[in-house]
């Protein structure tokens, strides 16, 4: 009897697998056969599922982004107040931050490999962005794009920051500065 595979769910499996050996190796320093050779598969199986070693991390930062996405979601509930969402918000990243972090950093690895002639890629990436921008403003129920752009720079700064060792920036004490900012331009 020949064995029947999930192939969506096989290919998750190797996504996800794949991302803990970009953590680790970076984009730049590993290459397909490699990763194959790290999932115990054949490379012949691995482009299979993904045409490039782009298009598998392309694929994978959708998923993951999506995934960020549920989980937050999930955690966060209907919170009434601005305040308590932002708040949801900078504590859940503090939570995740090492997983946010190595997701930054492999987006960054992977863009300075890029050949930015190549529109697909660009527009790729920012279909992903946006996808998270989105879900986000709808949870903030901020429908500013300006302001949603301005929450996200934030985040990303105090993400690279601590990133950079910089512990005494606090992504609560961040959030209840964004937060008293907020409220207060809404009450003028």
């Amino acid at each position: 009897m020949p064995k029947i595979v999930d192939h969506h769910q096989y290919r998750k499996e190797l996504l996800m697998k794949s991302f803990d050996l970009f953590a680790q190796k970076g984009y730049s320093s590993i290459t397909m056969r490699q990763l194959a050779q790290e999932l115990g598969v054949s490379t012949g199986t691995l482009y299979h599922y993904f045409p490039s070693k782009e298009a598998l991390f392309l694929q994978l930062s959708e998923e993951l982004e999506q995934q960020n996405i549920l989980h937050f979601l999930t955690e966060a509930g209907n919170l009434p107040t601005l305040s308590e969402r932002i708040e949801h918000l900078f504590n859940f990243i503090a939570k995740n931050e090492d997983f946010i972090g190595k997701q930054t950093l492999l987006w960054i690895d992977f863009c300075q490999q890029q050949d930015w002639a190549d529109v697909s890629t660009r527009e790729k990436l920012k279909e992903i962005d946006d996808q998270t921008i989105q879900a986000i403003a709808d949870y903030l129920e901020i429908s500013d794009r300006k302001l949603v752009d301005f929450i996200f720079n934030l985040i990303y700064g105090l993400l690279l920051r601590r990133l950079f060792g910089e512990e005494t920036v606090s992504y609560a004490e961040q959030g209840a500065l964004l937060s008293k900012m907020l409220t207060a331009d809404m009450k003028q």
